[in-house]
């Protein structure tokens, strides 16, 4: 048995010879490279996990502001137990985004347009034009760029920024 720790060598070596367990320092290695490749696969996730995440955003959105059904696709998408708001202007929790935003989708004319998605990992971007009154063609509207964290298949937390699209612009590039 060990009495004392060897300083060169990593400390969770050093934490497995302190509890006097009958491992080879091969075994004791093997446990060690398992440890560092569990840690380290944790904390990315798995491309699918990012696909699933932009594929809930992707669908949340579509059901929410495409097809007007937001308090629907709160209930399925939004986390009940916590759903973080960044927007100073909405207050935190799925009952809230029900009673407040949602109410305002389905009373009013507010549409969504997907123009992109991006996804990395738990977050998700959607970017999208946003019409007050889409029978309105001469409404420009909004660009607007929301952030959502996903975790365990359900939004956690959502960050917004916009912007009107201004009639002229000082260059040619399109928002979109």
């Amino acid at each position: 048995m060990e009495t004392g720790t060897c300083q060169s060598r990593p400390a969770i070596l050093n934490a497995l010879s302190a509890l006097h367990l009958p491992f080879s320092t091969t075994l004791k290695f093997f446990f060690l490279t398992l440890l560092t490749i569990s840690i380290a696969s944790s904390a990315y996730a798995a491309p699918s996990d990012t696909a699933t995440n932009k594929k809930i955003v992707v669908d949340f959105y579509d059901m929410a502001f495409a097809q007007r059904m937001p308090t629907k696709a709160a209930l399925k998408f939004i986390s009940p137990t916590t759903y973080i708001q960044h927007n100073p202007e909405g207050k935190d929790g799925r009952d809230n985004f029900i009673n407040g935003f949602a109410k305002f989708v389905e009373n009013g004319t507010l549409k969504y347009v997907i123009k992109r998605a991006i996804a990395e990992k738990d977050l998700v971007v959607i970017h999208s034009h946003c019409l007050d009154n889409p029978a309105d063609l001469n409404e420009r509207g909004q660009a607007y760029v929301d952030i959502f964290h996903v975790q365990g298949g359900k939004i956690v937390e959502h960050w917004d920024v916009g912007q009107p699209i201004p009639e002229k612009s000082a260059n040619s590039n399109r928002m979109f």
